[in-house]
């Protein structure tokens, strides 16, 4: 994978010990929190995860403007679904994840880290297809997904468990690498 890549007016680099402090000034902040499915990380077990460079299915970044974190970018590689006979599914797929500062919200960030993982899976890893999944009452996160073309292929009544909210809706969405390439821009 090639590092540093662009996403937009930021650029996705390698995770450092001072980019990784810099997110964790803000990453369990109650209003970080609140969609995320892990509401708090222990600040040594997030750094050794995010240092950790032996998973060749992980590509996590951090998104840097003008040297400062604003986001991060989480990209996993996974088997697809298929049958025993030839191996055309394994590693065919990916889901991603994106993150924002809430200094920096509301500028672009999350599409453009999102586009970036888009761009990543398919033009470098070239990957089948990538999903990408938020609980339904956060609009900001489907209404990136769906300004990159994703399409929403599940909408799971009652599926996700909130800690405030109890048992809430949650979406699934998804993009072939056909549909990337056939996008304006693709």
């Amino acid at each position: 994978m090639t590092w540093p890549r662009p996403a937009g007016p930021l650029v996705l680099r390698p995770p450092t010990p001072d980019g990784l402090d810099q997110v964790l000034a803000w990453r369990n902040r109650p209003e970080v929190t609140r969609w995320l499915l892990r509401t708090e990380v222990d600040p040594d077990a997030f750094r050794s995860a995010w240092l950790s460079t032996d998973d060749p299915h992980s590509h996590s970044g951090l998104a840097d403007l003008d040297g400062v974190v604003v986001g991060t970018g989480s990209l996993w590689v996974r088997d697809a679904m298929g049958q025993t006979q030839g191996d055309a599914w394994r590693g065919a797929e990916a889901s991603i994840g994106y993150l924002v500062d809430p200094a920096h919200a509301g500028r672009g960030y999350a599409t453009a880290i999102a586009g970036a993982l888009l761009e990543l899976a398919f033009a470098e890893l070239g990957l089948h297809r990538v999903t990408a999944g938020c609980f339904a009452a956060n609009t900001a996160s489907w209404r990136v997904m769906e300004k990159l073309g994703l399409r929403r292929e599940q909408h799971g009544v009652g599926d996700s468990w909130h800690a405030e909210l109890g048992w809430v809706d949650g979406y699934t969405y998804g993009m072939l690498a056909e549909e990337w390439r056939g996008r304006p821009g693709g």
